[in-house]
């Protein structure tokens, strides 16, 4: 592990906490403390024993994470721009929101283990057939993860998730058929028959929401609020998931 000794000349960077550079990165403690351990940070231990790290460093640290705006095909750049005229809702953060998804360097990537765990344990808490972790183009929702579903992407226009993306809150649909939002939904009308659904979003970095974790049914269905905080944190968790690739993506 990376350590420093500090000194008088550091008196304008500040010493942080490990639960003051979680903060700061948007991370869990116990993601920061696997980070710093690993020496993805500078660090060092007071005579207590508490491990300390310079503000700066942990900065850079961000800076980092964030630096992913690598060259993209001409069809990536595309469907990471607003489109003119979508034929779905949009928030007024969209364009800011599109190029969060591209700095995650999640599309289109292979299935990955840490990501594939998260959506089977939503789909075991919440009992349903199917769960997902999606990521939102301009104009596609495509699953990073996905468990009981076939198709690897679905067009936004008829993503449930986009609501989430929207309203940037956990959104509850205990059945569609009653719900105004997306009664006539053609995975409603047909194919799936989507009758429950539960998305989090999920945050970049930065705070943008770029996707969701998802769970839903083909009948109704109401979680309680035990099922509800799980799959909230299971959302944290995936949050963590994809700032730690972005950290390791950005390291190579």
């Amino acid at each position: 592990m990376s350590t420093i000794t500090p000194s008088p000349a550091d008196e304008h960077d500040p010493a942080l906490t490990t639960r003051e550079a979680a903060a700061l990165l948007g991370i869990s403690v116990s993601t920061a403390q696997k980070w710093i351990e690993g020496g993805a940070v500078e660090s060092w231990k007071t005579p207590g024993g508490h491990r300390r790290m310079r503000r700066k460093a942990v900065l850079r640290l961000l800076e980092e994470r964030t630096a992913m705006a690598s060259a993209a095909p001409d069809t990536a750049t595309h469907e990471l721009r607003p489109l003119s005229s979508p034929t779905y809702a949009v928030a007024p953060s969209e364009a800011a929101r599109l190029r969060a998804v591209g700095r995650t360097g999640l599309l289109d990537t292979d299935a990955e283990p840490t990501f594939d765990r998260i959506t089977r344990l939503a789909a075991i808490m919440a009992g349903t057939p199917f769960s997902a972790i999606s990521l939102l183009t301009a104009t596609r929702q495509w699953f990073k993860s996905r468990q009981g579903i076939e198709a690897c992407e679905t067009s936004r226009d008829v993503a449930f998730c986009n609501q989430v993306v929207v309203t940037e809150q956990l959104v509850v649909v205990e059945d569609a058929r009653d719900d105004p939002r997306f009664r006539d939904n053609p995975a409603v009308t047909g194919e799936p028959y989507v009758r429950f659904y539960a998305g989090c979003p999920l945050h970049a970095p930065d705070g943008l929401v770029v996707g969701t974790l998802c769970v839903f049914d083909r009948t109704p269905r109401r979680l309680d609020s035990t099922q509800l905080e799980c799959l909230r944190a299971l959302a944290e968790i995936a949050e963590d998931e994809i700032r730690l690739y972005m950290v390791e993506r950005g390291r190579r």
